[in-house]
């Protein structure tokens, strides 16, 4: 028995089309995850060697998120470097005088790590 592409229909999730009040739920609940995950807890840290701002969360010591304030190529050599090679800046894995500057902000207090006791 063989079935069609559109008989074959998979979704992650339901939309709850027939159940208003469960998919405002969900709607609201999707609006609280993407505060907590993207955007709460980020702290300002700001390059020592280039002066780029970026926002960052430490979950724990081996994790960190970073969102950058501006094009990074426009104020970070190392950025700047890749793309003048060719490089595109999507793919560099980020820059070690950044990634030095957020640990003195750990080991200074600036930032907290969020679980440090599971790091």
């Amino acid at each position: 028995m063989s079935a069609s592409i559109r008989d074959l229909r998979w979704a992650k999730a339901p939309d709850f089309a027939g159940q208003p009040e469960r998919r405002g739920a969900i709607e609201a609940q999707t609006v609280e995850d993407k505060q907590e995950y993207l955007d709460s807890g980020m702290q300002e840290v700001d390059c020592k060697t280039c002066g780029a701002c970026v926002l960052v969360r430490k979950n724990t010591y081996k994790h960190t998120s970073i969102q950058w304030t501006s094009d990074p190529a426009r104020r970070c050599h190392t950025f700047k470097d890749a793309i003048a090679s060719g490089q595109k800046s999507a793919l560099k894995d980020g820059c070690p005088m950044l990634h030095e500057s957020i640990a003195d902000a750990v080991r200074d207090g600036t930032i907290t790590v969020r679980d440090a006791e599971n790091s």
